[in-house]
């Protein structure tokens, strides 16, 4: 899950509400391993599997850039803060995973200063910025590691200017989230990032808000009117993109179907390469001995069968 530019008390308290969900898992899983009643240890098993394991948040904001907000509101932007980065950790006990930096809105010593004083604590990604290649370039050589759905709310990659994109290509430890939706990014751009930063750092996201799976109609997001149709979200106040309503499983099939990624590649980029980057990939993202005991089935149409989790059939289709 992400969080977008709020008032830091709501940030705050959506932090804590994410902390407290993953205290109940994790409550539910030692009640169901120290069940002495065997049936009982198995429904109690069977209920906590059927719960999404919340591996960390992602914060897009608030360290974000007024020019490339996106639907982001501006009037909750502030410069980086090493010491109201704490307290978002400190509020979500540790979840946050990442969290975004425009590193132009400073000068390049605060930049550096904000992620190596923040650097162990949490991984810093480039979002939502507009950022040239020396600003960008540093940030990543001081630490950031990861980049928020590239291509957009960001510079475009050009010739002489590449931006960003060409930072992030010229850092060989920074992985690269893309938003393979269909209508975030033409099936040229995105076969252009995999050769740019090569397949192992690619990771598929699906930026979806709330009303994925929802019908058509006005949705808020951040505290502004979004209008769904069809699988495009816009603020009603602008047009502009609001995210996605297209689950990661859709982006995936896009991917493949139409963008001409290879199966083997389009898989990896929605599960082991954002294990990876969240540094739990000993237990997630590939089927090897010791991990978890989640799956997704699908058939030779990429159509779904099951789903397992904890080594529980969840969800299962005829």
């Amino acid at each position: 899950p992400a969080t977008m530019t709020l008032p830091v008390e709501e940030l705050v308290r959506i932090l804590h509400n994410g902390a407290a969900f993953k205290a109940e898992q994790e409550q539910m899983k030692k009640d169901a391993a120290n069940e002495t009643d065997a049936a009982l240890r198995a429904a109690k098993r069977a209920a906590s599997a059927s719960l999404a394991d919340l591996l960390g948040i992602n914060m897009e904001g608030p360290f974000i850039s007024p020019v490339k907000k996106g639907a982001q509101d501006a009037q909750y932007i502030l410069a980086c803060d090493a010491d109201i980065c704490r307290r978002f950790q400190k509020a979500a006990n540790g979840l946050v995973k990442f969290i975004g930096l425009a590193p132009e809105e400073v000068s390049r010593e605060q930049a550096e200063q904000f992620i190596r004083d923040v650097h162990g604590e949490v991984s810093v990604s480039l979002a939502h910025t507009n950022a040239d290649y020396d600003s960008a370039k540093a940030a990543f050589d001081a630490g950031a590691d990861h980049l928020v759905h590239m291509y957009n709310a960001m510079p475009p990659f050009t010739h002489r200017a590449p931006g960003v994109i060409g930072a992030a290509a010229d850092s060989p430890h920074v992985m690269a989230e893309i938003i393979c939706d269909g209508v975030h990014i033409h099936p040229s751009a995105v076969r252009g990032a995999f050769s740019l930063m090569g397949k192992e750092r690619m990771i598929f996201i699906s930026d979806s808000m709330r009303a994925a799976g929802m019908p058509d109609g006005v949705y808020t997001l951040g505290g502004q009117d979004v209008q769904v149709k069809g699988n495009h979200a816009t603020l009603v106040s602008d047009g502009s993109l609001a995210g996605s309503v297209t689950p990661l499983p859709d982006c995936v099939r896009t991917a493949v179907r139409t963008m001409e990624i290879p199966l083997e590649t389009a898989i990896a980029c929605a599960t082991i390469h954002p294990a990876k980057s969240l540094g739990v990939e000993a237990d997630y993202g590939s089927i090897a001995s010791g991990k978890k005991a989640n799956l997704v089935l699908w058939d030779r149409d990429l159509e779904l069968k099951a789903v397992i989790k904890d080594g529980y059939v969840i969800a299962e289709q005829n």
